[in-house]
């Protein structure tokens, strides 16, 4: 067996519990959102926007400890500070153009 392979599956049998957890934890937000009214939607997206800000930082500062031949750390770093901005300022066009649909109308 590759050597690779091997310490991959290592490392699914050392964090088993904590991998189950967060594939659990994936269904059940999909279910306790897909159940939330469509009203509801912008708050909710202002509290997403709460939380990936505290992803970004964390992924800064994950970034800046990690050290210089850690490409792993530095790579997943990287992505989650992109995917956690882009996510950011996307919740906050979609909340400023459902927010536009309450202003009254100019004539």
């Amino acid at each position: 067996m590759d050597n690779s392979v091997e310490l991959l599956l290592n490392f699914f049998y050392v964090y088993r519990e904590l991998i189950t957890i967060v594939i659990l934890s994936i269904f059940l937000g999909i279910e306790i959102i897909g159940s939330v009214p469509s009203v509801l939607h912008t708050p909710l997206m202002s509290g997403a926007n709460a939380i990936h800000g505290v992803v970004i930082i964390g992924a800064i500062i994950v970034m800046g400890k990690a050290e210089p031949d850690n490409y792993l750390a530095l790579v997943l770093g990287f992505l989650a500070v992109i995917l956690g901005t882009l996510n950011v300022v996307g919740g906050f066009v979609v909340t400023d153009r459902m927010l536009e649909m309450f202003k009254k109308k100019k004539k």
